[in-house]
């Protein structure tokens, strides 16, 4: 039954900076100040996501309801913690200096990603409340779960438009000159899609 609640999971890697490219330009210290905050926190985050993903998908092989809700609710937290933790790093650094219309690029992002962590939260007590006693309960509950993740997935996909939308133009050019974010960037688990 975990096997949906996997595919659903394994198209969504981990959020990352959408990062490609390097830039060559002086750029401007004061944007490069406010990536810097971004980036100095981005591959803690991101192997806490892509952990927590990957965790979720390994005990989908056939594991015991006990384990599969033990594995899954670590996971959903995890994945709570490091989106809230996304957003306040988001929220701290503040708008992009010097982008037009910033401040709603960024409002965006930070709500996008909240709701997207208070979302996992949610699925994390729906799975902890699964009867793993009964089988047939817990089935039912895991495919509500699954179901659920659908959601969650079109919500993950809002945020990471709101976080490219945050990125583009000088921003991106800011971010891609941070070691942090180029981390991220080669990491091959951080694919964004």
């Amino acid at each position: 039954m975990n096997k949906k609640l996997a595919a659903a999971l394994s198209g969504g890697a981990v959020l990352v900076l959408a990062l490609s490219g390097c830039s060559e330009d002086e750029g401007n210290a004061e944007l490069d100040a406010w990536a810097k905050q971004i980036c100095d926190v981005v591959p803690a985050q991101n192997a806490k996501i892509a952990a927590a993903y990957e965790s979720i998908t390994k005990a989908a092989k056939d594991s015991p309801p006990e384990k599969l809700q033990e594995t899954d609710s670590q996971a959903f937290q995890d994945l709570a913690d490091g989106y809230r933790a996304r957003a306040a790093v988001i929220q701290k650094a503040g708008p992009p200096p010097g982008v037009d219309d910033g401040e709603r690029k960024q409002q965006d992002a930070v709500k996008k990603l909240t709701t997207l962590s208070a979302s996992y939260a949610d699925l994390k007590k729906q799975v902890d409340a699964l009867d793993t006693k009964d089988q047939a309960d817990f089935a039912s509950g895991l495919q509500d779960v699954s179901d659920r993740m659908e959601e969650v997935e079109k919500q993950r996909q809002s945020a990471l438009g709101a976080l490219k939308e945050l990125e583009a133009g000088d921003p991106k050019k800011a971010l891609v000159k941070q070691k942090g974010c180029q981390a991220a960037s080669a990491s091959p688990s951080s694919a964004a899609s």
